[in-house]
């Protein structure tokens, strides 16, 4: 059908209730409108789905909820040993609608023979992961669309393992989602019947007691805590999300005792009424925290994200000024920090290792290579860390220690298999604890590891492009630079080009391919001849293109004079191919 044809299905069924028909009924004059929401089906990437709320197949609504549901209840029925039985656990942020979309969700599930495992109330993703696994779970789902706009919300997948489905498994989804041609065929069983049947579970406090004392585990040093604890203060924003209560609890019970939460932000709101963008990148989002730190004095504040798995830090520098650490400022400190530690105590072992995405900071290898660990390159996505830690932790071989993403994505430990802001906000706070043993803040840590490595920055640049026809400019740019294989790049000196799509590189200098062992993905990453790199890549969860770029210089002038020369080049050639 095309895209009048599906409006004027959904606007006349019964099937679809008197709000989605009002809706549509109020469009019905704007053909523009009537095609950018029925142009295609929201399309089910790597991590599931997401869009903006509305009626419609590119929106996200309970229809789109219940026939990806049905999907994934047909891909683990056929796909994963007694899936009946063994259920799949959901779980929701804050987000508008979030609710109602989990519940439809468990629903459908239900109806399928299916056990749903509902969570009671909002709880961060990472806990979903965790859930998963500790229910032994055939898969799991969170409705969230993390830090994204108020408009958006979404629906990602997780497998057994607990980690986001792997390519394909998502593939296999889509295609079931695909062969469901009749949405009105699902229908979700009533919550009700459900429950008496048994195929409805609510899950709460035995999971969330679960979780935070696997977490605990991960203390690195305990005695950093208890030397300087007392006397530190943190300010801790959820910046309205799913994080309120799992990180000050943590905090509290492994001996932050004096943590401070914004109060205009303490609570679940949708709408996100103090901040622009719910994002922990952004200092926006720290107004009120930082407003507080002030006030109080400090020089840790700590935010998290809608549904907590990123996690932002804000520290006080030697000239008082608040800034927002960037991911792969905190993923470093990070890194040194665990790795240093694990070292001094003893704990470090031999056939240890550490994951980052190929867009994140070169620094990290340096880190890993003064502790002799090894460190493995993935594509941008957590998924894919995830994927490393079932490959080589849980065979044995190998034994993970680490992995961040320059995205404000961490995690330590193995009881989760996706990013997680709890978890990181507790060894955030042991960290900030061992550099105030040593009278340090966490500024002057960072410093420090900028003048023993190196000065590394990272920066990124996107362009937001809506609708169909930003997706086709998104398409069409990074077909021209694909065939665009240059040693000159606006005048970036270009020394290899990696295509993860054909899964090569090219070098400038000989005009060789060489294999890449990736996996398949829409990226191309170029090599500088001195030493710097940048890499395009359309996102896979939003409208953008984005440039990531990383250099590294003895002195930090230099690093930021060299990363401006770079992105002011690349820049104005990529625009050139957008507009």
């Amino acid at each position: 059908m095309n895209s009048r044809t599906t409006y004027d299905f959904w606007r006349g069924n019964d099937y679809f209730n008197a709000e989605t028909r009002k809706e549509l009924e109020q469009i019905k004059d704007n053909p523009a409108e009537i095609e950018e929401r029925f142009y295609r089906d929201l399309e089910f990437g790597t991590g599931g789905l997401r869009g903006v709320i509305g009626a419609g197949t590119n929106r996200m609504n309970i229809y789109t909820i219940r026939r990806a549901s049905q999907g994934l209840a047909n891909y683990i029925s056929k796909n994963v040993q007694d899936a009946h039985k063994r259920g799949i656990a959901i779980a929701y942020d804050c987000r508008r609608m979030s609710p109602q979309f989990a519940a439809e969700a468990a629903g459908v599930f239900a109806a399928s023979g299916i056990v749903a495992y509902l969570f009671d109330e909002l709880r961060p993703t990472p806990e979903l992961s965790f859930a998963v696994r500790y229910l032994k779970a055939a898969a799991g789902i969170v409705i969230t669309a993390s830090h994204n706009p108020k408009q958006y919300n979404g629906y990602k997948v997780y497998g057994e393992d607990g980690g986001q489905l792997p390519l394909e498994g998502s593939e296999a989804v889509f295609s079931e989602i695909a062969g469901i041609t009749d949405m009105t065929a699902v229908v979700p069983m009533p919550e009700k019947e459900a429950i008496e049947k048994g195929l409805l579970v609510m899950i709460g406090k035995e999971i969330d007691d679960a979780y935070i004392n696997s977490l605990k585990t991960l203390v690195v040093n305990p005695s950093v805590i208890l030397k300087s604890a007392g006397s530190m203060k943190i300010i801790y924003t959820p910046i309205h999300g799913s994080g309120n209560k799992p990180v000050r609890r943590i905090l509290n019970e492994v001996g932050f005792k004096n943590v401070l939460v914004v109060k205009e932000q303490e609570l679940p709101d949708p709408e996100f009424t103090t901040v622009k963008s719910p994002n922990p990148e952004e200092k926006d989002a720290f107004r009120l925290a930082i407003e507080l730190a002030k006030k109080e004095d400090t020089d840790l504040i700590i935010g998290t994200d809608p549904d907590g798995d990123r996690v932002g830090v804000v520290v006080r520098s030697s000239a008082g000024e608040y800034i927002v650490l960037t991911g792969n400022q905190t993923g470093c400190l990070l890194l040194e920090y665990i790795l240093s530690q694990k070292k001094a105590i003893g704990s470090l072992p031999a056939n240890g290792f550490v994951v980052k995405t190929i867009v994140t900071s070169e620094l990290s290898r340096k880190i890993a290579a003064n502790y002799n660990i090894e460190l493995i390159e993935v594509l941008t996505g957590f998924k894919f860390i995830g994927e490393k830690i079932k490959e080589l932790d849980e065979t044995g071989k190998k034994k993970y220690l680490f992995g961040f993403e320059e995205s404000y994505g961490y995690l330590a430990g193995t009881f989760a298999r996706d990013k997680d802001a709890v978890v990181a906000s507790m060894l955030i706070g042991e960290m900030a604890a061992y550099y105030k043993c040593r009278g340090m803040s966490l500024y002057e840590g960072l410093q420090e590891i900028f003048r023993k490595y190196g000065y590394f920055i990272e920066g990124i640049t996107s362009f937001t492009l809506e609708g169909k026809e930003g997706v086709e400019k998104i398409s069409g740019a990074m077909n021209a630079l694909r065939r665009q294989k240059t040693g000159d790049f606006g005048g970036c000196k270009v020394a290899a080009i990696r295509d993860y799509q054909t899964r090569e590189t090219f070098i400038v200098e000989s005009g060789e391919n060489k294999a890449l062992e990736l996996p398949v993905s829409n990226v191309l990453y170029y090599e500088l001849e001195d030493g710097s790199w940048f890499c395009i890549r359309p996102s896979g969860t939003e409208p953008k293109i984005k440039i990531y770029y990383g250099v590294s210089e003895p002195s930090l002038e230099n690093a930021q004079q060299k990363l401006e020369h770079i992105k002011e080049n690349v820049i104005l050639t990529i625009k050139k191919h957008l507009y």
